[in-house]
């Protein structure tokens, strides 16, 4: 919302300066975004002569200009169509800024000819859009004189940024209000004047809507003007207007844009002469068409709320008129328009058509609905005394307004939602100021003024009371120190949480977040896409369907980040999944890939394609950050979204899964349009048991003083046998001094049977009370193989 320090104080009655005011707006809630001061960048701009205009030697479309600014004359080459002799300009002269060029002016040769500073548009200097000429001043403006001074551009342009709920400071008069009641100054009465017609309308207007959309428009004015004389405005209306980035059009024109930014009061003209009988506010009926003010056609989907005439549409009530019966420079008769319309159905109709006006802005945060009539009359004395002519009486279709809306108020609320202890007189005077009648004894009846059409509870009558007052004046107060030795903040789930995102990102990985919703056809790819999962009301159509994994979001956030050079991807996020529809149904899972290489190019180190092994280790260590237990079984048995062959499954015991990993399926990459090879896991965290010492401290660290042992054996078995059954047969042949095992070596070809491998596991012994002997050595070894043998059917190889 953008207004001028002039036009403020047309308003509001005031000795503060534009920082005061500056201050006090921000303090009571209307943020400044910016203030803006012509005269700052056109301080050096002055008002010069044209003495002569020559043709240029050498160009046909520019001329040289002898220029005189009262004290110099110099030469000036310009190719402004205008550029005359005798006719006022604005002179800028070598070493001035110009702001729309964004150059400093200097001497210069332009085709051949020297050209000493520059005759200037209002394009050029900021005030306008008008390019195709300079501007050309009065006769009588006096050369040499400042043109700032002259053209009174001194006044600072402030732009407020307007928060949703304070439609009433959508007109300077509303802000001029505010200000009034937080001390800066005293609101100036607004003159209404009762203009009395003189004939009766040939034009009529009726509401035609359906019962339940009533609330579409629910009042119309309008008056009938004749012999009027349009054109250019005067130049303090246009001047206003230029402030505050509107382009000054005609006089009626700029009365309806004027009124609005003034009073917040959206109104149309209608050329008279143009329309094809009475007016008519319906609803439209789809397909109907119109050509708006912004030359361009409108098809209607059906419903939205039009303003028509016998042949069809005239515009969308409350957001834009139509072209064709639109005033023009010539127009004589025309029809002023006042109304009510529905913000809800504005706003649709404003969203579904792309239309952003200043009206629709407006009528959807609800205007002053009791202001309709006041706001005619101001409107049409203005067109009379800008344009001449005679009016008729009012006519009109629908209901005045009744306005009644009440809010209780209890004083003690001030301090009790806002932190503030004032008397209660105080809060009443605010509200008095502010324009609320407040009745009776604490707790008070306050009647809302029909301009505040946001205040709909004591908690908003209570922030009113506290953004007069001054916000800064709210004490501080320190918050109530908490004992967290009587208790955690955090659940247990809350708590697993937070530790495996802690562990996968010490591995390596960064979190994403995304949403928990995808397109259905994804969702069916792993296992979702269940009717009852389908979102009725999706914010978008690619997002219709809660998700059953995390994975396929991270691959699409995975695939974005490749397609932008990155060969090294690894992502995860811990965040819910859905099964079905009930409460159990929604687990908490912690899901993360990896993506092209294991690791970025070193000089030191190869690095390779990412495979299911680094997927397990990913899925093992956010086991181990929630205390998951040690022997856990792996299944080659995974969902059908994963490769077979290269993807697995931890579980404890057959049938409690705690984690799915491997490499995603090839069709699935391909269905998502992402590159392979993708390694992921998902680990289903309210499955893991809780451990059985989760409130006990660890006991201490048992460090062997004795030498440790590591023997190496190599074993024969079936290539189809599993080796995790192996490593764990050889980790119990001992428990008591097998402190680790590890495969170091897998070998199938010459030397190994068919339909066997070798695998060669090292295992660490650590002695507990005394040094191994080499019979103690033998005695495990023997323990190994036999377990070997019994689990996996291995032997030792030779």
């Amino acid at each position: 919302m953008k207004f001028s320090l002039s036009w403020l104080k047309d308003h509001l009655d005031t000795d503060a300066s534009l920082d005061e005011i500056v201050a006090k707006l921000n303090a009571i809630g209307l943020e400044v975004d910016t203030v803006e001061n012509p005269a700052e960048k056109l301080g050096a701009f002055t008002v010069a002569e044209v003495l002569s205009a020559e043709k240029h030697p050498d160009a046909d479309k520019l001329k040289v200009c002898k220029v005189s600014n009262g004290t110099e004359e110099m030469q000036i080459v310009c190719g402004a169509p205008n550029a005359r002799t005798g006719i006022k300009v604005v002179l800028g002269r070598p070493g001035d800024y110009v702001p729309g060029l964004d150059v400093t002016l200097k001497k210069a040769k332009i085709r051949g000819v020297e050209s000493i500073g520059m005759m200037c548009s209002a394009k050029e200097l900021e005030l306008g859009d008008d390019h195709d000429g300079i501007i050309e001043l009065p006769e009588d403006a006096p050369v040499g004189t400042s043109y700032v001074e002259y053209a009174q551009l001194d006044d600072p342009v402030i732009d407020i940024e307007i928060t949703p709920n304070r439609q009433d400071c959508l007109g300077v008069y509303g802000i001029a209000r505010d200000l009034a009641a937080a001390g800066l100054g005293t609101l100036k009465p607004l003159a209404v004047e009762k203009v009395a017609g003189s004939f009766e309308s040939d034009v009529k207007v009726s509401i035609d809507l359906p019962e339940e959309a009533k609330s579409a428009c629910t009042q119309f004015l309008g008056r009938r003007f004749k012999g009027v004389k349009n054109g250019p405005s005067p130049q303090w209306l246009q001047d206003r207007l230029k402030a505050i980035g509107l382009r000054p059009i005609s006089k009626l024109v700029d009365v309806t844009n004027y009124i609005t930014h003034d009073l917040g009061r959206p109104l149309h003209v209608y050329d008279a002469n143009k329309l094809n009988g009475d007016l008519q506010a319906r609803l439209a009926n789809a397909g109907e068409t119109f050509t708006a003010l912004d030359d361009k056609e409108y098809t209607a989907k059906g419903g939205e709320t039009v303003i028509a005439d016998a042949s069809g549409p005239q515009g969308f009530g409350g957001i834009i008129g139509g072209l064709d019966t639109g005033c023009a420079d010539d127009t004589t008769d025309v029809v002023l328009e006042a109304a009510l319309f529905d913000p809800k159905r504005t706003a649709f109709t404003g969203r579904d058509h792309g239309l952003i006006t200043d009206a629709r802005y407006r009528f959807e945060r609800g205007v002053d609905e009791l202001f309709i009539r006041d706001g005619m009359e101001i409107a049409t004395r203005m067109i009379l005394d800008l344009c001449g002519g005679e009016v008729s009486h009012v006519f009109e279709a629908g209901q005045d307004t009744v306005w009644n809306k009440t809010v209780p108020f209890r004083s003690e609320r001030v301090q009790t939602l806002g932190g503030l202890d004032l008397p209660a007189s105080e809060s009443v005077a605010i509200l008095e100021k502010l324009g609320f009648k407040v009745e009776g004894n604490d707790p008070y009846t306050v009647h809302v003024p029909s301009w505040r059409v946001d205040v709909e509870g004591e908690p908003d009558i209570v922030e009113e009371v506290l953004r007069i007052h001054g916000l800064d004046n709210i004490p501080s107060v320190a918050l109530p120190a908490t004992d967290h030795k009587a208790g955690t903040t955090l659940s247990p789930r809350q708590k697993r949480a937070r530790a495996v995102k802690r562990r996968l990102a010490g591995v390596g990985m960064h979190e994403a977040v995304t949403w928990s919703f995808m397109t259905r056809a994804h969702a069916a790819l792993f296992g979702g896409g269940d009717e009852t999962l389908v979102v009725d009301n999706p914010i978008s159509s690619e997002l219709d369907c809660m998700r059953p994994s995390i994975l396929p979001n991270l691959m699409q956030a995975a695939q974005r980040n490749r397609d932008r050079g990155a060969d090294v991807v690894a992502l995860f996020e811990v965040g819910p999944v859905y099964e079905n529809d009930t409460e159990k149904g929604q687990l908490l899972v912690a899901a993360g890939l990896r993506a092209g290489r294991n690791a970025g190019r070193h000089w030191a180190a190869a690095n390779r394609a990412v495979d299911v092994f680094d997927a397990k280790r990913d899925a093992l260590a956010a086991l181990e950050a929630v205390g998951a237990p040690a022997n856990l079984q792996v299944f080659d048995e995974a969902p059908g979204y994963y490769h077979p062959g290269r993807s697995g499954t931890l579980r404890l015991g057959p049938k409690n899964i705690l984690a799915s990993f491997g490499e995603l399926h090839p069709k699935v990459l391909k269905a998502l349009d992402v590159d392979g090879p993708v390694v992921g896991f998902e680990v289903y965290l309210d499955r893991v048991p809780t451990p059985k010492n989760s409130g006990a401290a660890k006991g201490a660290l048992t460090v062997s003083k004795l030498q440790s042992v590591e023997r190496d054996f190599a074993f024969l078995m079936d290539r189809d046998a599993k080796v995790s059954d192996l490593v764990r047969a050889v980790q119990g042949a001992d428990k008591a001094f097998i402190a680790d095992v590890g495969i170091f070596d897998v070998y199938e070809g010459k030397g190994v049977p068919e339909g066997q491998k070798s695998i060669a596991v090292s295992v660490l012994l650590e002695p507990k009370e005394e040094t191994f002997t080499e019979k103690d050595i033998e005695a495990i070894s023997s323990k190994v193989c036999a377990a070997a043998e019994k689990a996996v059917g291995a032997v030792l190889r030779g």
